[in-house]
């Protein structure tokens, strides 16, 4: 009998075993090392007014660090969230916009899983990308705008394939723009603006199928605006102004589909202006402050639609097209400071217009100017 019972108690503990050993493991709590890891990158940064940090306690860094989020069924640390302008109760309460000194710390490579990592707009973040942050080869979005960070882009950024959003602008990045940017074929947002960048645009750019939006204005970017830009038909915003872009515009650029804001001000952009640009779907041209020559084309009609036509500060001469009146509508146009001549023309585009959108030409005349001599 006691035999029997023994042998029982065996089975029913082998039983207990294997349902254990099948079932699926929960995680309680972040892994130790990842909190380490997120201890480490929080010790390089220093935000004093605001408080984000004086929830980073505890074990379980998946469970009430502001800023920090997991994926619920590993418990990996997944994204890192610090905005130094947010609508959170906590800057509320501080009625004020966060400050933030400090670097961004190799630590933060130790988050194996993260997807994405937002650090933006704290203004006293310095130092550099860590060259590391391109092994995290989960990242989809790259946020780190509004600080003080220099140096260069990693090199090896393209390894980075599943990144969606890149976002560095206004820091105080230097060097080129890394050609194995053309490998992140997931890529929809490059925001590159008001950085210190020189170099070319890589010329094969236009691999990147999915781009919406290239923002690269502000920075010392030379070379011509490569043709295969034009290839990519989800792109809708181009700005790039206030570079050191030469050349002349490409033709195939008003043949984009979706484009609705192309900015090229402030370069050294010479030639004709194309006139595929005037009834293209772009709605916000902005040409102003370049080199370029000819004529104002002769080729608005119904489906020219401008918000902003800005031609001003260049060399341009001759009248402005009568076809310009056929347009469905212009909001806003200046062409002042070129060598336009001829009787500004007639119309509801023009009824709302100071003089100052057609000031120091070399002869145009009519309303909103004097009256033309016969």
């Amino acid at each position: 009998m006691v035999d029997a019972k023994n042998a029982l108690v065996i089975v029913l503990t082998s039983v207990a075993v294997l349902l254990l050993a099948g079932a699926p493991t929960v995680v309680q709590a972040c892994l130790p090392s990842e909190r380490a890891a997120l201890l480490e990158f929080r010790s390089k940064l220093n935000e004093p007014y605001i408080g984000v940090f004086k929830t980073w306690k505890g074990q379980d860094c998946c469970n009430g660090w502001y800023g920090v989020s997991c994926d619920p069924k590993s418990r990996r640390v997944s994204g890192i969230t610090l905005r130094g302008v947010s609508e959170e109760p906590i800057f509320q309460r501080a009625k004020r916009k966060g400050f933030m000194t400090g670097t961004i710390s190799p630590a933060l490579c130790k988050l194996t899983h993260l997807s994405g990592v937002t650090i933006t707009d704290w203004e006293g973040i310095s130092g550099v990308i860590p060259s590391c942050i391109t092994n995290l080869l989960a990242m989809r979005h790259l946020d780190l705008a509004g600080n003080k960070i220099s140096g260069v882009i990693p090199a090896n950024i393209g390894k980075l394939t599943k990144l969606r959003v890149l976002n560095l602008a206004d820091n105080k990045i230097s060097g080129v723009i890394p050609p194995s940017i053309t490998r992140l074929t997931s890529l929809s947002h490059l925001d590159l603006r008001n950085n210190y960048i020189s170099g070319v645009i890589p010329g094969d750019i236009g691999r990147l199928k999915m781009l919406s939006r290239v923002l690269l204005t502000g920075n010392r970017i030379s070379g011509q605006i490569p043709e295969s830009l034009t290839r990519i038909y989800r792109l809708a915003d181009l700005e790039l102004g206030m570079n050191r872009i030469t050349g002349t515009i490409p033709v195939s650029l008003g043949k984009m589909s979706v484009l609705a804001t192309l900015d090229l001000h402030g370069n050294l952009i010479s030639g004709a202006i194309p006139g595929s640009l005037m009834t293209s779907s772009i709605s916000n041209l902005n040409l102003r402050g370049n080199r370029l020559g000819g004529r104002i084309p002769n080729t608005f009609g119904p489906r020219s639609y401008f918000t902003v036509l800005d031609l001003s500060n260049n060399r341009l001469q001759g009248a402005i097209p009568a076809s310009i009146t056929t347009a469905s509508f212009i909001g806003h146009i200046d062409v002042s400071y070129n060598q336009l001549c001829g009787k500004i023309p007639t119309g509801s585009h023009f009824g709302h217009l100071e003089a100052a959108s057609f000031a120091y030409n070399r002869c145009l005349c009519g309303k909103p100017l004097g009256i033309c001599r016969k």
